[in-house]
């Protein structure tokens, strides 16, 4: 007697259990936001470890040194048109980016800036539009506004004053930072270099831009105490070597526009850090405005499956 065996069914997936795929996402996303977490706290650790009134300076230690170390570990030059590549991405992500945001700094208060700061989502969803042709969805622009209203609770106050070279300032460090996450999807990185080397070179490149902007503007850096050098460190390790490599991973492997949400967290740890370590009241309005950034922040994570393949492929 011969007996027929019956196909068996593959058993479908839980709905309740996320798909690898799904999980993988989310590790990306919390490895990525640790870069604007951290930048955060550059303005406390600013205020409490680092010399006054040396901007440039700043900026210039927390770029080159950090640059310096990862090329020196892997040891690769750019070849080809990766060469003014780099330079571009260097420079939008750093040289040109920094000092203006310092200026801005100086100019606006912190609550001005960081809310000029959070229209980073609407200019990345405007130039992968234009770069990319990814059409922007309602769902997005929707949660792009919502995060800038929130970010305006958090930290706007009724007393604060506008300086239009100032809110210039900040809105042009936004636009060149939008472009350089946009440029970074587009380019991508070239065949068998690591993104530790990829992070190195701009890295390297903006603290070139910077080192003499700083000595020509600011003079030779004073003697550096050992609180000093702390700063420094955490800065140029955490701040900017470990944060600009995940960032960076992140545009790899999220859609854009995915990735400019994530910085709103930077005045959300702002906010924390300055309760926390400063020592800063927080009203209801800035609690709220906390919340409502928060939710923009989560549903900017939310792309259409269409749109998140179009980035992804």
């Amino acid at each position: 007697m011969t007996v027929t065996a019956r196909p068996t069914q593959a058993p479908s997936p839980s709905p309740s259990r996320p798909s690898s795929g799904s999980r993988s996402r989310v590790v990306d996303v919390a490895l990525t936001a640790i870069a604007p977490v951290s930048w955060g706290t550059t303005y406390v650790v600013t205020t409490e470890l680092l010399p006054p009134d040396r901007p440039l300076l700043i900026a210039a230690l927390r770029a080159l040194p950090a640059g310096l170390i990862l090329l020196a570990f892997t040891r690769r030059l750019p070849t080809g048109n990766w060469w003014w590549k780099v330079a571009v991405l260097g420079t939008l992500n750093f040289g040109a980016f920094f000092p203006l945001l310092f200026f801005a700094a100086y100019r606006l208060p912190g609550g001005v800036a960081a809310t000029v700061g959070a229209v980073l989502p609407l200019v990345v969803l405007a130039l992968s539009a234009l770069i990319l042709g990814a059409r922007p969805t309602l769902w997005s622009v929707g949660a792009a506004v919502t995060g800038v209203v929130g970010v305006g609770l958090m930290v706007l106050t009724s007393d604060a004053a506008i300086d239009p070279l100032g809110v210039l300032a900040q809105l042009t460090g936004v636009l060149l930072m939008g472009t350089a996450v946009v440029l970074g999807k587009r380019w991508g990185r070239p065949d068998g270099v690591s993104l530790v080397t990829l992070t190195g070179w701009q890295l390297t490149v903006g603290g070139l831009v910077l080192a003499p902007i700083a000595f020509a503007v600011e003079g030779a850096p004073s003697a550096l105490s050992a609180t000093n050098v702390v700063g420094f460190v955490y800065l140029g390790l955490i701040g900017t070597a470990l944060a600009y490599f995940v960032w960076f991973r992140g545009i790899e492997r999220l859609v854009p526009a995915q990735v400019s949400f994530l910085a709103l967290t930077n005045p959300m740890t702002a906010l924390i850090a300055g309760f926390l370590v400063l020592g800063q009241g927080l009203s209801p309005w800035q609690l709220l405005g906390f919340l409502i950034a928060l939710g923009a922040m989560v549903a900017g994570q939310w792309q259409p499956r269409q749109a998140a393949d179009r980035h992804l492929s």
